[in-house]
Order: C-alpha cells, then structure tokens, then sequence
C-alpha cells in the first residue's frame, strides 16, 4: 500500500449524519460540480484546502479504530467530491479495511469512472447523492450531466455494493411528485438500495456564497417545512422504497 497526498477541506471526528453509526468523515477539496444549493462552496477548487497525505490520516484513525468499531461506526469519505482523488480515497479505505473499519463513500456518482474496481472493492456502503432524475433538471441545478452518475448507481448494483441514495428536497426544483416517482422507479430498477435519506435544503452555507462573491440563484428560495418534507417521503414510501 503506498502512501499518497490529497487535499481536505475539513474533518469531523464524531460524525452520525454520514453513514451508520458514528464515524471519523474526511471532506475532501475539489468538486466538477456546481451545485445551486451547495452549502460548501469553498470545497470546489482542486488542490486548495489542507495538503495530507494517506497514512498521516490513517494514523489518526488508528488510534479511534476501537470505539468506531465498537459504536458500529466507520469512516466516510466525502466532499467536494472525494472521487476527484480516487488513488487517496483507495488508499485510505484500503488500510481501513485492514484495521477492520466500515468505509463509506459519498458522492455525486458524476466521477464515477474514476473508483476502479479495487477501489470499489475497499468500500462496504455508497451514500449516492442523485440530485434529481430528470437529465434537464439535473444539469440546472448542477451544471453537469446525469447519465454519469446513473451509469455508475448501475455499476454498484451489478457489485452488490450497498447504497444509500440521497436526495436534496429543494421548493420548486425537486419536489415534484412525478420527478420524486420517477427517482423510486429508478431505486427500485437496482436492487441494492438500502435507504432513500430525503435531505431538506438548508441555507446554512448562504454566507460562503457572500465571501466568495458568487450568485447565488437559490436566495429567495425558502427551506422546505415538516409537511412539504413529510409529503415527499410519502411519495416515495407509496412507491414501494425505504425512506428516512
């Protein structure tokens, strides 16, 4: 196994949103997309943020690697877009594999042709951001194509790799019921997902679009209520899929 550098935007020790259990998350810099709703848009640019390398991170995990362990937990590596550094990311799940850690990998799936084989072969859960269903849609909110990210949620199924997909409920923009029926055809055509997580849009990260001076389309935008969220997950539960 050798060692090799990557760049992070930040670190959570004692994470329980990203994966099972409670986990030591990597966000790692560099991202192809841009999202409108992205609450860390400082994350984007390559090679910024926090110069590591594989086995210093290791090495930090090592010494939690019991209590991960013990609470069911793991490590997850996410973003930016992790995949946009596929030998670290390979790097560190494989010596998490060795010490008996859980690895999970959150992406948008749009790089997906990047995770090879044996890097796919290190990871035991895919936490699969699909932005929206439909290939129009999908490019508005995140400027890139959606073929990608679909391809690559059909490579997992044909792994027998688990997968969680998540689904940013943006008002106006995703929460449409025959899009949100569309996405259950979809999770249901695969066969390995676990869960569908609905994540309300939130507009925590409005001020990092400030510092930065970029547009932010999404301004007025409100986040959605309990009755619009619980509306979409009815939706999705009604077509027969796993939803929290």
């Amino acid at each position: 196994m050798k060692n090799v550098t990557g760049y992070i935007h930040s670190r959570e020790s004692a994470g329980t949103l990203d994966g099972p259990g409670v986990r030591r998350v990597l966000f790692l810099q560099g991202c192809p997309l841009n999202c409108l709703y992205c609450h860390n848009p400082d994350s984007r640019p390559f090679r910024c943020g926090y110069k590591t390398d594989a086995y210093t991170e290791l090495r930090e995990i090592a010494k939690h690697k019991d209590y991960l362990i013990k609470t069911g937990g793991g490590v997850t590596l996410s973003g930016g877009e992790p995949l946009s550094q596929p030998e670290f990311v390979k790097t560190i799940f494989e010596g998490c594999k060795l010490m008996g850690i859980h690895t999970a990998l959150d992406t948008s799936g749009f790089p997906g042709q990047r995770a090879d084989d044996e890097l796919l072969s290190y990871t035991d859960l895919v936490l699969l951001d699909i932005k929206h269903i439909r290939p129009h849609d999908y490019k508005i909110l995140t400027g890139v194509k959606l073929e990608p990210t679909l391809e690559f949620a059909r490579r997992l199924a044909e792994n027998n790799i688990s997968v969680w997909i998540r689904h940013v409920l943006v008002p106006g923009y995703t929460d449409n019921e025959e899009s949100l029926n569309e996405l259950a055809e979809f999770v249901r055509s695969l066969g390995n997902v676990e869960r569908v997580e609905i994540l309300p849009y939130h507009k925590m990260g409005e001020y990092k679009w400030k510092e930065l001076d970029i547009e932010n389309k999404l301004m007025n935008i409100q986040e959605p209520d309990s009755c619009m969220i619980a509306g979409a997950k009815n939706v999705l539960k009604k077509s027969g899929v796993m939803v929290l």
